[in-house]
């Protein structure tokens, strides 16, 4: 895979869109239309520093012809962004791994209002390595272990493991005590899309996702719950949990989706990814990483 044109920025990479079917009088329209919450000054800024450019890296103007298909590559800026006060920690690096702890409220990736305060780009800018990619994704209210791949050429190898489901994952919960049932239990449903763009829900039907329940020690107040996910769907052992009547402690969206908390960081959702481990499909070796985090 080739290179972007554009060289990592601390730690941001450069995005790209292809410019689509329609017809604009030139690029600065078609972007001003397209991205409505920048203005049209921070355009011509970019321009001005040639950080709008082609395929090919050629610096693109205000008034360059719109070319149907043609891929443009920018760098996307945040005007502010509230710092999150908890730091990642890598577990183990190789040649091809990056194993990482994420903390609480630490998003995966750039999207939204977040850019510089993500995994991704603090890895980045801590090991200089613009082909870092997540194998695969922890939501932002979740802590725990994560896998960063770090050439292009075995990624592929690794994130295949994930959708064979051969990796097995292991997460903590904290919620309150499930009575009259013998641990430890599978619990299946079908789970789809909710009514909101950012939550799931469970409908009748075939069974799509799977979890396996168990208890480590009954609390004064709650219990601590190991948890087996043998699907990946989003949000699976959240829901799961709350289905049962024991919501995860601290989860903004399930049973029901709270008023967003902004930057509130006071109350962590209680779910730990606590052990990845698989049978490693360059070397053969048994890997096994673990969180040093507790609930």
């Amino acid at each position: 895979m080739s290179l972007p044109p554009l060289p990592m920025r601390d730690g941001v990479a450069p995005s790209y869109l292809w410019l689509p079917e329609g017809q604009w009088p030139d690029l600065i329209t078609f972007l001003v239309a397209r991205f409505p919450d920048v203005d049209v000054s921070t355009w011509y800024e970019r321009m001005a520093r040639n950080e709008v450019v082609d395929g090919d890296g050629k610096p693109l103007a205000p008034h360059s012809p719109f070319k149907r298909g043609m891929r443009i590559f920018y760098y996307r800026e945040l005007e502010a962004e509230t710092p999150i006060p908890f730091t990642e920690e890598i577990l183990h690096m190789d040649e091809h791994l990056v194993v990482v702890d994420k903390p609480h409220f630490l998003p995966m990736t750039p999207g939204g209002r977040f850019l510089h305060e993500t995994l991704l780009v603090r890895l980045k800018k801590t090991l200089g390595e613009q082909a870092l990619t997540p194998i695969h994704r922890l939501d932002r209210e979740t802590a725990g272990v994560v896998i960063f791949s770090r050439k292009p050429e075995s990624r592929g190898a690794y994130q295949s493991m994930f959708q064979k489901r051969v990796i097995e994952k292991e997460y903590e919960a904290l919620a309150p005590t499930l009575k009259g049932v013998e641990y430890p239990f599978t619990y299946r449903s079908r789970m789809v899309d909710g009514d909101k763009f950012f939550i799931m829900k469970e409908e009748p039907g075939e069974p799509n996702s799977e979890t396996i329940i168990e208890v480590i020690e009954h609390r004064a107040d709650c219990t601590l719950y190991r948890l087996f996910p043998h699907t990946g769907r989003k949000h699976q052992l959240r829901l799961h949990l709350a289905s049962l009547g024991i919501p995860i402690i601290n989860d903004a969206f399930y049973p029901v989706a709270l008023p967003c908390k902004a930057d509130d960081v006071s109350q962590p959702l209680k779910l730990l990814a606590r052990r990845i481990s698989f049978l490693d499909p360059l070397t053969n070796d048994w890997r096994e990483f673990s969180s040093r985090r507790s609930l």
